[in-house]
């Protein structure tokens, strides 16, 4: 009769982690954790500080006995921008590939996808991703080897990734070790580079033979399916960089599609492409775009990845456009007919860039002159105790500036810039962070090196610190600590109060772009080149 019980019980946790997505309760699955894209983890017994971490600190692959509350560290590329995420045993990862050692395979300055064992650190599998080549001096797209700044997005036994080709990505959380898995058969060409560069025809450079395709090997990754977001219909023109992290929400992803501006930073060529699209995540058809894109009116490029806000019954898609509004869509869109695209409905925006960044005396002020002048949003919307909490910034070459941090009601419809303030901040400057709220206070880092804290209800500061180094990442608070990393190589630690309290600074040899995230009981810390795995050492 017991025996009967336990297993009618078993079968009721098996079936409840099923429908949750075969997802562990403590798990980081995507950017920012869950869809709001809070950086708050409910993680204990993180450790303030770890060891190795001091100049000179250059390990390479594993390291099997490490010095103090390290489990173990992996190297990266040249360049990590994105942040890891963790679900199901495997830990995954985009990168430069600079540290491509693959004899079939030659680096180009492109980028990579990694899966990690998550108890060891082990490499499972990659995905190298080579750099676009074109003609087009008018493109800057892809030529700061910057490689995949995309954070995978895990569902289920598939991981959705936005490549540094601008095509979004579903790929097979196993890789090639369970057999080489839907429509996408073309791994080993992919890998070298495409006869014809995707984007617009005309646009890139052909090549006068397609390069001869790689064998595949079980440490490969399986691309499931590929969308490309450059090529027609969306034909998007991304600024340097897409760096999308992607929203999955029931049946389909919400992906930003980063078109920007060219070279001259005057001309927008693609004006009419859809700032947002839904893609079905299980055959990447693109069944949607937003219903009033923005490519007249954005200032430089789009950045920002969406999240999603949970109102009671309702749900809205939210996106920091790359005109300084935050949106609020509705994901319920209208499918296209007859062959037409569907709809993605604007609930709302709100300009977040208050009229003194944007007015001098009567005057518009101009983009990005003096260090002055209104900003996109780079950061990500965060959705938390029914509040919206967002910032705006500019690209770092335009230097520091000033910002503004906005907290909206997400209740109201339309314009709402009059209608739904709660309250904004003035005293941040140009921030590429998304926010960290936990209970009533909010921490958040400005470009120029500051991290603040606020009263979530007011906006009230609390207490703001001068790390004196440029701040790329956001504020991840975890287990009483707020961590924050910056470009001179720190990473300091914040008592999460109310009154400022530094707990710990560790300092690499190399800057720290990306945000700290935790899972299971483990803390990773992303440097520019190593990704480090930290627990409490057992007593």
């Amino acid at each position: 009769m017991k025996q009967n019980r336990r297993a009618r019980l078993e079968i009721v946790i098996v079936t409840a982690l099923v429908l949750a997505g075969s997802v562990r309760g403590a798990d980081w699955p995507q950017w920012g954790g869950r869809d709001e894209r809070n950086f708050v983890s409910q993680e204990t017994g993180i450790p303030a500080s770890f060891a190795p971490a001091v100049k000179g600190n250059r390990e390479k692959g594993i390291q099997a006995a490490p010095a103090k509350n390290l489990k173990w560290v992996a190297k990266l590329g040249s360049k990590t921008y994105g942040n890891p995420t963790v679900s199901g045993g495997r830990v995954f990862i985009g990168t430069n590939d600079a540290s491509l050692a693959d004899p079939r395979v030659k680096k180009s300055g492109g980028g990579m996808v990694m899966c990690l064992d998550e108890a060891t650190g082990a490499r499972l599998w990659q995905l190298p991703i080579p750099a676009m080549k074109t003609k087009d001096r008018n493109f800057n797209y892809d030529t700061l080897n910057l490689g995949v700044c995309s954070s995978p997005a895990v569902d289920g036994d598939r991981v959705y990734v936005v490549g540094n080709r601008g095509d979004v990505l579903c790929l097979d959380v196993e890789g090639q070790a369970n057999g080489n898995d839907g429509p996408f058969q073309d791994e080993g060409r992919y890998m070298v580079g495409p006869g014809t560069l995707p984007g617009k025809p005309g646009r890139f450079e052909e090549w006068p033979e397609p390069p001869k395709a790689v064998k595949v090997e079980p440490g490969d990754a399986d691309i499931v399916w590929r969308f490309d977001m450059l090529a027609q219909p969306v034909d998007s023109w991304p600024q340097d960089a897409v760096d999308c992290s992607i929203l999955v929400h029931g049946d389909y992803l919400y992906v930003c599609t980063s078109n920007g501006v060219d070279r001259s930073h005057r001309v927008r060529p693609s004006p009419n492409a859809p700032d947002i699209i839904v893609l079905d995540k299980k055959t990447g058809r693109l069944v949607a775009g937003n219903d009033h894109p923005i490519g007249n009116a954005i200032f430089h490029g789009e950045w920002s990845s969406p999240s999603l806000a949970r109102l009671g019954d309702r749900a809205l898609v939210l996106w920091g456009g790359g005109d300084g509004f935050c949106y609020a869509f509705d994901p319920k869109f209208v499918p296209g007919k007859d062959g037409e695209l569907g709809v993605l409905k604007t609930a709302w925006k709100f300009d977040c860039n208050p009229p003194h960044n944007k007015h001098r005396d009567g005057k518009l002020l101009p983009y990005n002159k003096n260090r002055e002048g209104p900003s996109e949003i780079i950061g990500t919307p965060v959705s938390c105790e029914g509040r919206v909490f967002v910032t705006v910034g500019q690209d770092s070459r335009h230097g520091p500036g000033p910002g503004c941090m906005s907290c909206i009601d997400p209740t109201k419809t339309g314009d709402v810039t009059e209608t739904a303030r709660v309250w904004q901040y003035f005293d941040l400057g140009r921030s590429f962070s998304t926010p960290s709220v936990v209970g009533d206070l909010v921490f958040v880092a400005d470009y120029g090196g500051k991290v603040h804290c606020l009263d979530a209800k007011t906006g009230r500061p609390h207490w703001t610190h001068d790390l004196k180094a440029h701040v790329w990442g956001s504020t991840f608070a975890v287990d009483g600590k707020v961590f924050v990393g910056d470009e001179k190589g720190k990473l300091t630690v914040f008592a999460c109060d109310n009154e400022k309290k530094v707990l710990a600074t560790m300092t690499f040899d190399v800057p720290v772009y990306a945000t700290p995230i935790a899972a299971n009981g483990v803390l990773y810390v992303t440097t520019e080149t190593h990704l480090y795995a930290v627990q409490a050492d057992k007593p």
